[in-house]
Parts: C-alpha cells; sequence; structure tokens
C-alpha cells in the first residue's frame, strides 16, 4: 500500500500529500489550495468626516466607478466658498495694482505683494477641491464587497478602513509544488481542481510560478486561475488538485 506523508508551507496553502509513484514511477502529488480573489483592498477615509451614505453592503456587487461611500463634506464646501470669494478679493485687487502701477502710483513691493495674494488664494482653492473629490470613494474595479467595517452616520477618521471590496471575477489557486517542477511547469499549464464545498471538479491553468525556492522544503509557490465563470464559487473555497511531473 502506498504510504502518505503529509507537509504543510504557506499561509494560503493548507498541505501537500506525498501519494507514491504510479505505475510509470512517477512521483505524483495531491495539493491543497484555497481560491482567493485576484484583486482585493480596503478601502480606507482620506479624510475625517460622518459618512452620508454607504451605497453597497457585504455579498452586494458593483461596478468600477461607481460611488461606494459618501461623506458629508459641508464643512469643506463652506470653506471652497470662502476661498473662492478670497480669490476674487486677490485678484481684484492685484488688478488694481498693476493699474496703478503703470501710472507709477503703487510700489513695486506691494504690486509683488498682492500677486503672491492672488497665488495664495488660488492654491487654497486649489487644495479644497482636492479635498471635495474625497467626499466620495469611488470602486477602484469591478466586484463584490466582502466586509463591511463603518456604518451610516458615523464619524471616521483620515485612514480609518470601510470597506473590504474584492475582485471575483477570476479566482486565483495558490499551492506549493516541488522546485525541481519549475524546468517544465509553465504558464498555461492545465489541469483540475476539486472544490470541497461544491464537490465539482473544476478546469484550471497556471498563471505564474515563484522566482525562489525555499531551500529547506525545497518548494516553490506557484499561481493557478479556474477557467470560465462558476457563480457557485466564492473566495475562501478550498479543494485539491493532483499535479503528475512531465515525462521526459
Amino acid at each position: 500500500m502506498r504510504r502518505l506523508a503529509a507537509a504543510c508551507a504557506l499561509p494560503l496553502v493548507l498541505c501537500i500529500a506525498h501519494a507514491g509513484a504510479d505505475d510509470f514511477g512517477i512521483d505524483r502529488l495531491e495539493m491543497r489550495a484555497q481560491l482567493t480573489p485576484q484583486r482585493y483592498t480596503t478601502l480606507s477615509a482620506e479624510l475625517g468626516a460622518k459618512i452620508n451614505r454607504i451605497a453597497v453592503k457585504e455579498g452586494e456587487a458593483f461596478q468600477a466607478g461607481q460611488p461606494l461611500i459618501e461623506f458629508d463634506c459641508t464643512l469643506q464646501a463652506a470653506q471652497l466658498d470662502k476661498a473662492r470669494a478670497q480669490q476674487q478679493s486677490a485678484e481684484n485687487t492685484y488688478a488694481g495694482n498693476q493699474r496703478l502701477a503703470e501710472l507709477n502710483s503703487v510700489g513695486q513691493v506691494e504690486l509683488r505683494n498682492s500677486e503672491a495674494e492672488v497665488a495664495k488664494a488660488r492654491a487654497d482653492v486649489a487644495y479644497l477641491q482636492a479635498t471635495l473629490q474625497k467626499c466620495s470613494i469611488a470602486a477602484p474595479f469591478t466586484g463584490k464587497v466582502a466586509e463591511q467595517k463603518a456604518r451610516e452616520q458615523q464619524f471616521v477618521q483620515p485612514g480609518q478602513a470601510l470597506l473590504d471590496i474584492i475582485d471575483d471575477s477570476a479566482l486565483e489557486l495558490e499551492f506549493i509544488v516541488p522546485s525541481r517542477w519549475a524546468t517544465w511547469l509553465k504558464p498555461g499549464h492545465k489541469f483540475q481542481v476539486r472544490i470541497d464545498e461544491t464537490g465539482k471538479t473544476y478546469p484550471a491553468r497556471i498563471l505564474r510560478v515563484g522566482a525562489k525556492a525555499d531551500p529547506v522544503s525545497q518548494s516553490v509557490k506557484a499561481v493557478a486561475v479556474i477557467d470560465g465563470q462558476y457563480p457557485e464559487l466564492i473566495a475562501g473555497m478550498s479543494g485539491r488538485i493532483l499535479l503528475s511531473p512531465k515525462k521526459k
């Protein structure tokens, strides 16, 4: 009978079982791997403000560019109106000093100071316009909400996490293989994966193989992608893949 020896490595890879040799003397490895989204991120607040609206809830889908979170920026809008009025005042003063300078009725220092006040007022307006753009957070890609970390009407601080979002349009598999396999396991290599939660087998292909091998376990990380769209699959599910080395 074949003897199974388990060896575990990497956070996302649960275990590798050595299944011995097949009838042709070729070693086979049965690997467990976990489904992960290709892209994921945590959206955070860029300013201190109260959340007016969260457009999506946990598990809901969204499109790239869709506003996901809107803040109450009444104060910032009022500050922008004030800055624009100050800019207009500074520009009027500078225009008047320019006319007086043509008549030699104002000094160059006063003229340059009024010019500097215009530049300062314009900078204040630009700063507040940039701030107001942060009052709405749009989706950087199409995906779903994995976790909601804040609630409407809650006051948040800059840098506070608000939403965990994922792009589940293509799910990846991460696992480890013997480093000697790197000579033939190349992007595009196809295989099958059986997901425990669904009990079904799905086609997959290698995306990339790690650039550095672990000298202790003599293994290297490989990343594959599920080929096709399967609504029943979600990130976090796990399964078994079976790869056999190519014959020389």
